[in-house]
């Protein structure tokens, strides 16, 4: 089980990471900015005894389908951020003197809240939770540090860190559901059962809160079906799954063994675009804007990003660093398209526009044999086709008039049914019916 932990963590950590720290510190990245006073919108739980004090969840609920294997186990891991409060100390001789700021030569130290990651991980056998709930507690201590300032050799002031304990549990389960392939529904639940002192502001109960909580969840024998394109047979299910706080994706192109249940909304397999040279942290980031607006700080602007936070000062130097072929780069990447080939200085809405494509005398290969206009095929529609109708067709003879490319590199078979008395009409005002390679056999 180890091994496949290992294969599905790696896979799921660059989104998980960019999951987690989505939002930590927004452009210009220093905490005098506005949009750095109200932090940690994603993935918070507060604890369960100021919830609904503060209109903030408590806990995060992920439900899935899954088809184990008889010997298959779940390993969950969650992830999030407990948070620290930095104080910033000015020397006074022996003693020290809390300030709003520290002015350095490089930089400017403010108070600031800072996120510690924290990680709990929990194995267990599909088989184990037939027999009831599995629940995994855990706990994070609570504790303060000091870090000495210097400058030039000479102490100048100290930072004092200081973090509250966290404490919660995960609760694993899984249910039967009704269909034909005996898939279960599996629930995670995350829970914030910090306990609680008297009545405080937000910004104060984020000091007991899990900021950025996501759950990676991996399955060592068996598959993970997809929740917003799951298997027709499969919906049903799909439909009775209550997902609260969270979204599970699948991870890992061409995998279903890994899955992501995040607080921020993602598609089935999101990647991180291979442009991008670094995380930049900004909510909704856009590299090149951001990576331009960051090297076009002032001087103090940048003292103060890099007196923030250490993840601030990171970026700095990643875009003052940034070689130019890394900066162009970035300046938009078009995907799914294949290359154009043949382009001519006809206009885009003339047929010959496109010289690389001749729908009339282009073919294919379908079967070890030669398709285009004027074959005979037969038709056999595939199941995952969302016309019904097509499968009343099952069987037929077709003639085939044309072979189109989509933008994605598919190929389409444009068919008139032999045994059809308005073929001719059909074919002269261009109203076919289209099906892919897979779905016809050569006659």
């Amino acid at each position: 089980m180890t091994s496949t932990v290992d294969t599905a963590m790696a896979t799921a950590r660059q989104v998980a990471d960019a999951v987690l720290y989505e939002g930590y510190i927004l452009y210009p990245y220093r905490a005098s900015g506005q949009k750095n006073q109200a932090r940690w919108q994603w993935g918070v739980l507060v604890p369960r005894c100021r919830s609904a004090e503060v209109a903030e969840p408590y806990s995060a609920q992920t439900e899935c389908l899954i088809e184990p294997r008889p010997k298959g186990i779940v390993s969950v891991t969650t992830r999030f951020l407990q948070i620290q409060e930095r104080t910033v100390l000015r020397a006074q001789g022996a003693r020290f003197r809390r300030v709003d700021a520290l002015d350095l030569a490089d930089r400017q130290l403010v108070p600031w809240q800072e996120g510690i990651e924290r990680t709990v991980e929990a194995t267990v056998p599909i088989s184990a939770l037939h027999s009831g709930e599995y629940i995994v507690p855990f706990r994070f201590a609570g504790g303060t540090e000091s870090e000495p300032v210097t400058e030039n050799g000479e102490p100048v002031g100290r930072l004092d860190r200081r973090s509250w304990a966290l404490s919660g549990r995960l609760r694993l389960a899984v249910h039967p559901t009704e269909g034909p392939y005996g898939a279960l529904r599996l629930t995670v639940v995350v829970e914030n059962r910090t306990g609680c002192g008297e009545s405080v502001t937000r910004t104060q109960l984020m000091r007991h809160a899990l900021a950025g909580t996501h759950t990676i969840l991996a399955l060592s024998d068996g598959v993970f079906l997809s929740m917003t394109d799951p298997p027709e047979w499969a919906r049903p299910a799909t439909m009775d799954c209550h997902n609260q706080n969270t979204w599970p994706v699948l991870v890992g192109r061409g995998r279903q063994d890994v899955l992501l249940s995040s607080p921020i909304i993602l598609s089935d397999y999101p990647e991180i675009a291979p442009e991008s040279a670094g995380a930049l942290y900004d909510a909704t980031e856009i590299d090149e804007i951001l990576s331009l607006r960051t090297s076009a700080l002032t001087d103090e602007e940048k003292r103060q990003a890099r007196g923030t936070d250490p993840r601030a000062a990171a970026v700095l130097d990643q875009v003052d660093q940034m070689p130019p072929e890394i900066m162009d780069r970035l300046h938009g990447a078009i995907r799914y398209l294949r290359s154009a080939q043949g382009a001519s200085d006809a206009p885009w809405w003339d047929p010959g526009a496109d010289t690389s494509v001749a729908p009339d005398t282009d073919r294919i290969t379908v079967g070890g044999q030669s398709v285009g206009n004027g074959s005979t095929v037969r038709l056999c529609p595939g199941s995952h086709r969302a016309d019904a109708q097509d499968f009343f067709l099952t069987g037929r003879l077709a003639t085939v008039h044309a072979v189109f490319h989509d933008v994605d590199g598919n190929d389409h078979l444009a068919v008139t049914l032999n045994d059809d008395p308005a073929a001719d009409i059909s074919e002269l005002h261009g109203r076919f019916r289209y099906f892919r390679p897979d779905e016809v056999e050569p006659v």
